[in-house]
C-alpha cells in the first residue's frame, strides 16, 4: 500500500515535519497537536494522501488533519472528528471498526468506531522521551554491549528535537497488533492496540538510518520499503527486519502483491519482481519515466500500479508486465482502495475519484 503519502517527502518536496508547530488563531499561539481539524466543505478536493477500507466504507486522510468517509462507493463523504490539525499520512484498518492513522509530527491516531471520530494514541513530543528510555533501560541491564549507547545517543537526538517526527506508513495485523514507520529509521511497535508503543530500531537492518516509506504484507510475509535501495523483510526467527537483496539503489515507495508474487516499486516508473520472496528480481518495463506511488490488488487478484502523474498500470498475466489503462482525466494518485467488485478509489492531491473495473 506504498504511496504518494511517502515520497511526498522526496517528490513533492514536503519538508520533514511539514506541519507547522502551531497555527495563530485569535492572536494566540496553538499546536497542531492540540488543534482539533476543522470542519471544511472542500476537504473532498484538498489534498488526501491514503485510503482504506474498514468494511464496508471507506476511509481516507491527508492534510490539516482531514479524515473523511464514506458508506456509498465514494459518492458522499462525510468529515471525521479528528483532535489534531497535523498532515496525515497513512491509515490502516484490520478489522472494520478498529483503525490507525498516522502522520507529521509523531501523530498516531486511532478509531473504534470505523473512522468517525478518533483519538489521539501518541505524537511526537512524547516519542523521544519513549525511544529514549526504552533504550536507557536496555543499556543499564547490559551495560557492557555498547550498541545501546548508540540507541541512547539517538534517544536522546529525537527529545531534543521535539514533535518534529514525520510517520509514514501504518500496519497492523489484527486489531492488537501493528507497526508504525518514518523518517530516519523510526519503526515503533504495539502490541496492545496502541495503549503502548516500543521502538523497534535496533531490529532493523538500516546501518545508515535511511527514511522507512511504507509497510506492508504480501501473504504472509511483512516488507518495508525505504530510501536508498533499503528493502527489508520480517524474519521471525531472528526477531528483526532483515536487508533483502536490491535491485535498484533509488528510493522504494511501496511493495504489493499475492503469494509466490512481490512487486517493489519507485523512483522513476521502477517496478521489480520477485517470484520468491524478494530474494532474486526482474525488472518489470513500465514504459512510464514518472515515479510509481501506489499500488493494490483487486478483488480479481489483478495487480494495479499508479504513477505520481496519475497513470493506471494494470497486471497482465503473472505480474511480469503491465499495460497502461486509459482514463479520461490524469490526477496524480497518493492512495487506492476497492470499493466492492466494479471499482477503485483513488486520492491524491485533488481529492477523490475513481476508476472503473472492466
Amino acid at each position: 500500500m506504498g504511496s504518494f503519502k511517502k515520497c511526498a517527502l522526496l517528490a513533492l518536496g514536503i519538508a520533514l515535519g511539514s506541519s507547522l508547530q502551531g497555527i495563530a488563531q485569535a492572536g494566540s499561539y496553538v499546536d497542531v497537536l492540540d488543534l482539533p481539524a476543522k470542519p471544511s466543505a472542500l476537504a473532498v478536493r484538498s489534498p488526501l494522501r491514503d485510503v482504506a477500507q474498514a468494511g464496508q466504507r471507506l476511509v481516507a486522510v491527508g492534510q490539516r488533519g482531514h479524515i473523511l468517509y464514506s458508506d456509498n462507493g465514494g459518492k458522499d463523504w462525510q468529515q471525521a472528528r479528528v483532535p489534531v490539525s497535523a498532515d496525515l499520512n497513512s491509515v490502516h484498518f484490520p478489522t472494520p471498526q478498529q483503525g490507525w492513522a498516522v502522520g507529521n509530527d509523531g501523530v498516531i491516531l486511532h478509531s473504534s468506531d470505523a473512522g468517525a471520530s478518533w483519538n489521539k494514541q501518541l505524537d511526537g513530543r512524547q516519542i523521544g522521551e519513549r525511544v529514549l528510555a526504552h533504550y536507557q533501560a536496555l543499556a543499564a541491564a547490559e551495560p557492557a554491549n555498547e550498541t545501546w549507547a548508540q540507541y541512547v545517543a539517538e534517544g536522546q537526538r529525537l527529545v531534543d528535537e521535539g514533535a518534529d517526527k514525520p510517520l509514514l506508513d501504518v500496519w497492523f495485523a489484527d486489531a492488537r497488533r501493528g507497526y508504525a514507520v518514518g523518517v530516519f529509521n523510526l519503526i515503533l511497535h504495539t502490541e496492545d492496540g496502541g495503549q503502548s508503543w516500543a521502538p523497534l530500531q535496533d531490529r532493523t537492518d538500516n546501518p545508515q538510518s535511511l527514511h522507512l516509506n511504507a509497510i506492508s504484507a504480501v501473504g504472509e510475509e511483512l516488507y518495508i520499503a525505504g530510501e536508498q535501495g533499503l528493502l527489508l523483510k520480517w524474519d521471525a526467527a531472528q526477531q528483526r527486519f532483515a536487508a533483502l537483496p536490491t535491485p535498484y539503489q533509488g528510493t522504494w515507495f511501496g511493495v504489493v502483491g499475492k503469494p509466490g508474487e512481490l512487486l517493489a516499486y519507485g523512483l522513476r516508473g521502477h517496478v521489480f519482481r520477485s517470484g520468491d520472496g524478494g530474494q532474486s528480481w526482474n525488472q518489470v518495463e513500465t514504459g512510464l519515466p514518472v515515479s510509481i506511488t501506489a499500488g493494490a490488488v483487486d478483488a480479481r487478484g489483478d495487480i494495479w500500479l499508479f504513477s505520481l502523474a496519475g497513470h493506471a498500470l494494470r497486471g497482465t498475466g503473472d505480474g511480469a508486465g503491465f499495460a497502461v489503462v486509459a482514463q479520461e482525466a490524469l490526477a496524480p494518485v497518493a492512495g487506492v482502495a476497492q470499493d466492492g467488485a466494479n471499482q477503485l478509489v483513488l486520492v491524491g492531491e485533488r481529492g477523490v475519484r475513481t476508476l472503473a473495473l472492466q
